[in-house]
């Protein structure tokens, strides 16, 4: 992604900005920030109520604030260009509508994660996904916590997410979750909260590194000294835990990456990580089972397959074992995966928890496998398919976030505090068909950042993405997909919703 030659600045003046000192006053009346006001009642990620900058992070946004609304708007201008020529889109599907190919709207002041929080927040995560990895082993195995009643027996049995077809299947090294986004906020109080696991086929670190590529490249100067923790190695450490989960000893071992193809929204991602790990994009019908290993047809002939990264659902993997008409996958899939001559990132049947029924129950999962406290907390939620937590919840709709436990991007979710008296009666009807389906919690006031939207810079709710790459160990990438709510009073910052992203610039020590 190329940039025209920038124009000097602030951000090439050298000059460390001016500490401290509280943005919009007399000497900053023309800076980026000036006549920035936080939101009353809440947490706002980089000022605190009285406009002053918080600790940790305030040299860096005091450099941001000298280069001034002009200048800025000069640098958002080349990199909406740049954007726009390198391709870098999601597809947006509307109702009984072919999906609409996007430029992914992107803000161009970063949210700033101070070294102090983010050790929080990483040990937190690798804490996480350490139960969740038991959990999803015990469930298709022993079934101890299911046994000892610390997770309900239905609620598991009776997710979209467990596939009875892999009890007792023993993935290479034990490792189930390769990859794993899990969307974290920071609530009205300034403490983290994790809103909900994607174990399945997380997207979106694709933005996270073309967004810090742009980044480098807008701020040279300012990034440069904010000693910014880096994202860029990011495919490399992917191939390595992939490889890492090889059934076989080899030096290279082959890693392909399995795509339903460009109509899919994420293909970008797809052709994107395959490139920068050096591995083949595939088809499904790029590959074949003989004998129980997968091959991949090559000009030099068929060669045996170690590891598939594949983005496509769990019931497209195998016509033999799922769905029979499906054409994205591969015939013998699962019994290579049975055999262990074949790894699967992720393991088919990690959807079980990703359901946002089981969601509530992480904590003794930490507690059952750990023995630990959990480091990160969660958001007060009530099962549907409980009875009390039901009449609870319909008796509240106009207070609730309703969810379908087993939808993603924003979909299937009702807003209850913005929503119409008709929209409200639509999902009371539905949750009484299906209490099952649903989840509900109260809404929680999301943090602000400064964001650049109508010509001026205002609070804006987000949200965060952090990627955890599982091998032999495992490593949370020292950044991650912020995402934005544009709309003012909006709580929904998803892509497919409005929304927009930023990138996350998480600070080094010292």
């Amino acid at each position: 992604m190329e940039l025209p030659q920038e124009m000097p600045s602030a951000d090439s003046t050298g000059s460390d900005g001016p500490g401290s000192r509280a943005i919009g006053s007399d000497e900053h009346r023309e800076g980026l920030f000036s006549g920035y006001a936080t939101l009353p009642g809440g947490y706002d990620e980089s000022f605190v109520q009285s406009g002053e900058l918080r600790p940790g992070i305030r040299r860096v946004l005091s450099q941001l604030d000298e280069i001034g609304a002009e200048e800025f708007l000069r640098r958002r201008a080349r990199a909406d260009d740049a954007f726009l020529r390198h391709g870098v889109t999601f597809t947006l599907y509307f109702e009984g509508e072919d999906g609409q190919e996007r430029i992914f709207p992107f803000d161009l002041i970063p949210r700033i994660v101070s070294a102090h929080d983010w050790a929080e927040m990483e040990r937190g995560l690798q804490q996480r996904i350490r139960a969740l990895q038991h959990f999803l082993d015990d469930v298709y195995g022993e079934e101890r916590i299911l046994k000892e009643g610390v997770v309900p027996r239905d609620l598991v049995l009776g997710s979209k997410g467990y596939l009875k077809e892999v009890r007792g299947i023993q993935p290479p090294h034990g490792v189930r979750v390769h990859i794993a986004g899990i969307d974290v906020i920071r609530d009205g109080e300034g403490q983290f909260r994790v809103l909900e696991d994607n174990l399945r086929v997380p997207s979106g670190v694709s933005y996270v590194l073309e967004n810090r590529i742009m980044m480098k490249r807008v701020y040279p100067m300012i990034f440069n000294r904010a000693k910014v923790l880096a994202v860029d190695d990011y495919p490399m450490r992917l191939r390595t835990g992939l490889g890492e989960s090889s059934p076989r000893e080899r030096d290279r071992p082959r890693i392909v990456v399995l795509t339903p193809g460009p109509f899919n929204s994420a293909y970008f991602e797809h052709s994107f990580l395959a490139r920068r790990m050096g591995c083949e994009l595939v088809h499904g019908t790029d590959l074949f089972v003989r004998d129980d290993y997968v091959y991949l047809h090559t000009t030099r002939g068929p060669e045996v397959v170690d590891v598939i990264y594949r983005r496509i659902d769990d019931l497209f993997l195998d016509p033999r074992v799922f769905h029979e008409d499906s054409l994205l996958g591969v015939p013998g899939l699962m019994e290579a995966y049975a055999a262990g001559n074949v790894a699967l990132a992720n393991a088919p049947g990690n959807g079980v928890a990703d359901d946002k029924a089981i969601y509530p129950f992480v904590p003794d999962m930490v507690r059952f496998y750990l023995g630990e406290d959990p480091i990160l907390a969660q958001v007060e939620t009530y099962l549907c398919a409980r009875d009390d937590h039901r009449k609870h919840v319909l008796a509240n709709l106009d207070s609730m976030v309703v969810k379908a436990v087993d939808a993603a991007g924003g979909y299937g979710m009702l807003m209850g505090p913005s929503a119409s008296l008709e929209e409200r009666e639509d999902f009371r009807g539905r949750i009484q068909a299906n209490p099952r389906g649903y989840i509900a919690q109260p809404r929680v006031e999301l943090s602000t950042a400064p964001t650049w939207v109508d010509g001026g810079v205002a609070p804006r709710r987000l949200d965060f993405r952090p990627y955890l790459v599982t091998g032999m160990e495992t490593w949370v990438l020292p950044g991650g997909l912020t995402r934005v709510a544009l709309e003012e009073g909006s709580y929904v910052v998803n892509s497919s919703q409005g929304g927009g992203s930023k990138d996350t610039w998480v600070l080094a020590e010292g």
